[in-house]
C-alpha cells in the first residue's frame, strides 16, 4: 500500500512538474511576443517622432521663407511703382507674382530696364531698395546652396525668377553707377 502511495505520489508531482513547465514555456513565449510588440511599438514612436520633427522643421522652414520672401516683396513694391509694372494676375506668392509682372514688362519692353536705371540714379529710395533686393536674394541663393547637397532648390531658384530678376537689377544698378560702366 505504500508503494502505490509512494507510485501515485511521485505520478501526481512529475504531472505537477510537467504542467508547471507547460504554463512556465506559455509565460515565456508571451513575454517574448509582449517583447517584440514593444519593440515594435518603441520603433513605430521613433518614426512618429522623427517624422513630427521634420514637420516641425520643414513648418519653420517654410515661416522662414514666407519672412525672406515678405523681405524681398518689400523691396520690390516701390521699384515696381516707379517702373510702372503690374504684377502678374496669378495664384502664385504675391512675391512671384511681382517678380513674374517685373519680368514680363522686361521682355514686352526692353525700355524697361532704361526705366529703372533712371529711377535708380535719380532717386536714392529705388537704388536702395535694388541694392536691398540683390544682397537678400543673394544671400538667400549663397544660403540654399551651402544647405542642400544636391543643389537642385539652388538651381531651380537661380534658373528662375528669382534669378532672372538678381540679373534685371544687376543690369539696371551697374548702368546707372557713373564709374561701373565699360
Amino acid at each position: 500500500m505504500q508503494d502505490i502511495i509512494i507510485i501515485l505520489l511521485s505520478g501526481l508531482t512529475l504531472i505537477a512538474i510537467v504542467t508547471i513547465c507547460i504554463i512556465i514555456k506559455g509565460a515565456n513565449t508571451k513575454i517574448t511576443d509582449i517583447t517584440k510588440t514593444l519593440g515594435y511599438q518603441y520603433n513605430l514612436l521613433s518614426k512618429i517622432q522623427s517624422e513630427l520633427k521634420n514637420k516641425n522643421a520643414t513648418n519653420a522652414v517654410a515661416e522662414n521663407a514666407e519672412i525672406i520672401y515678405q523681405d524681398l516683396l518689400q523691396n520690390l513694391i516701390p521699384i515696381m511703382a516707379a517702373i510702372d509694372v503690374m504684377p502678374r494676375n496669378t495664384n502664385e506668392h504675391p512675391l512671384w507674382r511681382a517678380l513674374g509682372g517685373i519680368m514680363d514688362e522686361y521682355s514686352k519692353n526692353p525700355f524697361a530696364l532704361e526705366k529703372l536705371r533712371r529711377c535708380i540714379k535719380l532717386d536714392s529710395n529705388i537704388s536702395h531698395n535694388v541694392t536691398n533686393y540683390i544682397a537678400r536674394a543673394n544671400r538667400l541663393l549663397q544660403h540654399l546652396t551651402s544647405t542642400e547637397p544636391d543643389g537642385i532648390l539652388a538651381s531651380t531658384f537661380t534658373d528662375g525668377l528669382l534669378g532672372q530678376s538678381l540679373t534685371f537689377f544687376n543690369q539696371a544698378q551697374q548702368l546707372a553707377t557713373p564709374g561701373e560702366q565699360i
